[in-house]
């Protein structure tokens, strides 16, 4: 199951307020979710991360998008995965 840490849209009409979540890809945007990993209010500029629940996410193989990469490396998350080396390289 290809999981993505992307945002999900919640609040009213002219008032966006985002959710970053981890998601199966195939859902959609505002659908079924994994986990809450964080807010993100774009009025403010604000987000709030559980970075524990982002880097757990991170070091399982889950793909950030554009938007929320920033906002982790903004808040100090880790975007550091470690692959394992071949053997013999």
């Amino acid at each position: 199951m290809p999981v993505v840490i992307r945002l999900a849209r919640g609040g009213k009409k002219k008032k966006p307020f985002y959710r970053i979540v981890a998601a199966d890809k195939r859902y959609c945007r505002d659908g079924r979710f994994l986990e809450i990993v964080g807010t993100y209010d774009p009025r403010t500029e604000k987000a709030i991360v559980k970075k524990e629940a982002a880097e757990k996410w991170i070091l399982t193989g889950a793909q950030c998008s554009a938007t929320v990469k920033k906002l982790f490396t903004k808040e100090g998350v880790s975007l550091a995965f470690k692959k394992a080396e071949p053997v013999g390289a």
